[in-house]
């Protein structure tokens, strides 16, 4: 018998997620995800035992669904192997941008480092409520009538913004998912920041069009999240994640450091995949969340190979030991090796 994770009854899309994993190790019935309903989830693991390698498996059941589309923020450039597939629909976009009004003129301060209070901070924020675009942020400092230092120093960091390439006036918008099964954001190579304006631009926009009913059910995974959390993209992701199932936004997050993560983002997951953990920071982190139908922490059932995984599910308040499935798209995240182990399951970062 099939089990839905995500899901008490009814009817609805699904997705193949694996199979169960009995105590002597071999594999059981098969293991579904709900598709059909938004969710929060988070997948955990360290390097090399399968978080990002499990993220694709949910992109390529998400692209493959009706009425929902995947978008992922991948900042190491795991997911680019997407590009190569016609039988999975995701376009992958190198370099994507994000328009300059996308964020906020108070958060601009947060990007460019700057202090709010600051002669240059207030005068970046002036500079981002008059104007929509980077160069006209740029033209404005240049004529804005304050003292010498105070110019040079919000144009220096305004050129500082100009130089990730990130910035552009057609910039990405909710627009453009709504027709594409599934779209990969290839943040490789960009700075910490550049990357965090992206997936904030992205977080919001997605967010506001389905508060207007606008598009298909995005679901947004955004793989290393500790980096965006920890970012301007922050408060972006905490509007999904805390507020976005009623408009029907999906927030799936992974990271190798839950320890990293904000509480909330471990406390609000209602589909928690945890693969192996050593670190003793990271399993507190998981336990300290734990929900009072778990009679045991992560720490008493961590998952010991590649590939599998312990999933609690609030929906049907249980805890599973999981297979993930062989994914169809090569793992794009995987170390270089001398040698291939001819292993099914593929390591990941």
């Amino acid at each position: 018998m099939t089990r839905i994770l995500g899901r008490t009854d009814g009817d609805g899309e699904t997705g193949h997620l694996g199979a169960y994993r009995a105590r002597d190790g071999s594999e059981g019935a098969p293991v579904h995800v709900d598709l059909d309903d938004p969710h929060a989830a988070l997948v955990v693991g360290k390097r090399g035992y399968g978080k990002s390698y499990t993220l694709g498996v949910l992109v390529e059941e998400l692209a493959r669904t009706e009425g929902v589309v995947p978008v992922v923020a991948d900042p190491m450039g795991a997911f680019e192997t997407f590009a190569d597939r016609r039988d999975v629909a995701v376009e992958v976009v190198d370099s994507p941008r994000a328009s300059a009004d996308a964020i906020a003129p108070r958060a601009w301060c947060d990007l460019l480092g700057l202090d709010r209070e600051s002669a240059a901070g207030s005068l970046v924020w002036r500079a981002a409520s008059e104007t929509s675009t980077l160069a006209g942020m740029r033209e404005w400092v240049s004529g804005a009538d304050v003292p010498a230092a105070t110019r040079r120093a919000a144009e220096n960091h305004l050129a500082l913004a100009a130089s990730w390439n990130a910035f552009s006036p057609d910039g990405l918008s909710a627009t453009d998912f709504t027709t594409a099964s599934g779209v990969v954001l290839n943040l490789a190579g960009y700075d910490a920041a550049a990357m965090n304006a992206v997936v904030r631009a992205v977080a919001s926009g997605l967010y506001d069009a389905r508060v207007a009913g606008r598009g298909p059910l995005p679901w947004l995974l955004v793989d290393e999240a500790h980096a965006f959390f920890d970012g301007v993209a922050g408060p972006a992701l905490r509007t999904v994640l805390t507020r976005g199932r009623r408009p029907g936004v999906s927030l799936v997050t992974a990271t190798q450091r839950p320890d990293a993560l904000p509480e909330v983002a471990i406390s609000q997951a209602d589909l928690l995949v945890s693969h192996r953990l050593t670190s003793r920071a990271d399993i507190d982190a998981l336990s300290h969340a734990r929900p009072t139908y778990a009679r045991t922490s992560p720490a008493d059932r961590m998952p010991a190979a590649l590939g599998e995984a312990v999933v609690v599910d609030d929906a049907t308040e249980s805890v599973h030991s999981v297979q993930v499935r062989k994914r169809e798209v090569p793992h794009g995240g995987g170390s270089p090796s001398a040698s291939d182990d001819g292993g099914d399951f593929e390591s990941d970062t």
